[in-house]
């Protein structure tokens, strides 16, 4: 086990599977203890027994003020400090402009954007008080080009650069860094509901000429989470094998 995270204690969100689990399983591999946070509280509890004794279990509605700050409360008392949150809760309702419900827009943009935003408030609150802390936003490159079908992920996406800078340029002086990554084309279950003639297309599109892995992204959370990148604050790294760039 590698003393990258040692002593430090995190939170994730949407960790039960896909990129948060991934993330949640790097940073338990690099000494943090980690509380597995999901909407889904047995898919949770899971995924923390898979991780391991260190892992804490926890349901959390990230659209919700009372059970975001109920979840960084819980892991505080666990753990006896937040030293890492990383906002990567989601979910999409893809639809074209013309088709899509408002539910729909807003469902998309309540997870990602205000859960995102309730997260950075609330752990913010506990870090600046002990001095410190990282804190790591799950944008997209979505979020910079648009998709199609994609308005209210899109622009919830963008949304979370924005809102990662200002919160970045708010607590800098506090020690907390706030920073994002922007993932691209990701085998996960989300991208494999695609149809396989559009997920080749968008593959052939990448300068790699492949899609990336979950472990992928969470390496570039892992080192926005760790002393490795403690002179960085406000940045957006892209995850996404040379798309976009």
């Amino acid at each position: 086990m590698s003393a990258l995270l040692a002593g430090r204690a995190a939170v994730v969100t949407g960790a039960a599977q896909g990129i948060g689990f991934a993330i949640a399983e790097s940073l338990y591999e690099h000494g943090a203890k980690v509380a597995v946070a999901d909407m889904d509280g047995d898919a949770a509890a899971g995924a923390a027994a898979a991780l391991g004794s260190a892992a804490l279990p926890l349901r959390c509605d990230v659209t919700d003020e009372g059970s975001v700050d109920a979840m960084l409360s819980e892991a505080l008392e666990s753990f006896g400090s937040l030293d890492i949150l990383v906002n990567n809760a989601g979910i999409t309702r893809d639809s074209s402009l013309r088709k899509m419900t408002i539910q729909d827009f807003a469902a998309v943009i309540d997870v990602h954007l205000k859960g995102s935003w309730l997260g950075i408030r609330a752990a913010s609150n506990i870090m600046r008080d002990a001095g410190g802390g990282s804190i790591v936003n799950l944008s997209s490159l979505s979020g910079k080009s648009g998709n199609p079908g994609q308005t209210n992920y899109s622009a919830a996406k963008a949304g979370i650069v924005g809102l990662t800078k200002s919160a970045a340029k708010e607590l800098a002086h506090k020690g907390v860094r706030v920073n994002a990554v922007q993932p691209g084309l990701i085998r996960t279950p989300m991208t494999a509901a695609m149809s396989p003639e559009v997920f080749a297309e968008r593959e052939a599109a990448i300068p790699m000429r492949r899609a990336g892995l979950p472990e992928e992204v969470a390496g570039a959370v892992l080192f926005l989470a760790s002393d490795l990148s403690s002179y960085m604050t406000g940045a957006v790294l892209e995850v996404g094998g040379g798309r976009l760039m």
